[in-house]
């Protein structure tokens, strides 16, 4: 099967810094992978290369079988963007901005009123975008991402600094371009979201990439196999670790299953914890 995104030892420098040493990744069809690391770490550059913003100073990249180098413009019609940057016309509306996006690019049956809804923005499609929140911004971003139904998505830190509303708005079309059959690379550092969203996540660091696996593997060889275990004590609460690999689990884990149970729960590393073990470093 041909991968949607395929990138292979991309290298980038800026001056005498390297900022993306040896990259390569792979996103299928329908797959979101979260592209992980803190801010410098080499996330924004590469994705820059893979839209055809930068040219690599070496490296191959292929997307939808098709090569960057040579087919920039033919592929960058059959994707879709979203930056930090707002770069909205915000003396025109929304409907307005979507309309001009599709007039520019030649997007034939550009259905305005199906995107707006898509991100919630109906009721001001016919306000200016000067009025609109940052969260607002945002989501007319995404409409205007998805507008040319594209296969394969590219987004930079989507959900930065929006209010959780807005922020659970985002994930949402993102879930649903990835159901349509969109391959999805999402950068982001927020360590939860791309728990909840990626069905893959690759760890960058220093422009190198350190780790590609699914979340669910990750914690299970980085975790612990513990169960924390909460009952009430008369007026207070005891708390008991339990470890999972030790002889005798199970019978410990009866004992406490209680009327006065409170609360029970494995111990899970999260994807933050795991960039820390192997970065040396967190997110910040």
């Amino acid at each position: 099967m041909t991968h949607s995104i395929e990138a292979t030892n991309l290298e980038f420098s800026y001056g005498d810094h390297k900022a993306v040493d040896g990259v390569s990744l792979q996103v299928e069809p329908g797959e979101i992978l979260g592209f992980l690391g803190p801010n410098g770490a080499g996330k924004s550059t590469t994705i820059k290369i893979l839209t055809g913003q930068l040219r690599p100073d070496s490296g191959e990249i292929t997307i939808l079988g098709m090569d960057m180098a040579s087919d920039r413009e033919e592929i960058q019609a059959r994707m879709g963007v979203c930056f930090e940057e707002k770069n909205h016309y915000t003396n025109m509306s929304a409907r307005e901005n979507l309309a001009f996006f599709g007039r520019l690019f030649d997007i034939e049956d550009l259905d305005i009123d199906g995107l707006l809804e898509t991100v919630d923005l109906t009721d001001r499609a016919d306000d200016r975008v000067s009025e609109y929140s940052k969260g607002m911004r945002q989501r007319l971003l995404m409409a205007r991402a998805i507008s040319n139904r594209p296969d394969v998505l590219f987004l930079d830190e989507p959900t930065d600094g929006l209010d959780p509303v807005s922020a659970q708005a985002v994930r949402r079309v993102i879930e649903r371009e990835a159901a349509r059959g969109a391959a999805v690379l999402l950068t982001t550092h927020d360590m939860m979201e791309a728990d909840q969203l990626s069905d893959r996540v690759s760890f960058i660091n220093e422009g190198h990439v350190l780790v590609n696996d699914t979340p669910e593997n990750l914690k299970l060889a980085h975790g612990k196999r513990n169960v924390k275990v909460r009952t009430r004590d008369g007026g207070g609460v005891t708390e008991k670790v339990i470890p999972l690999d030790e002889a005798g689990a199970g019978e410990q884990l009866r004992d406490l299953l209680t009327d006065d149970l409170m609360t029970i729960h494995t111990e899970e590393a999260t994807l933050e914890d795991i960039f820390i073990q192997m970065a040396g470093r967190g997110l910040e």
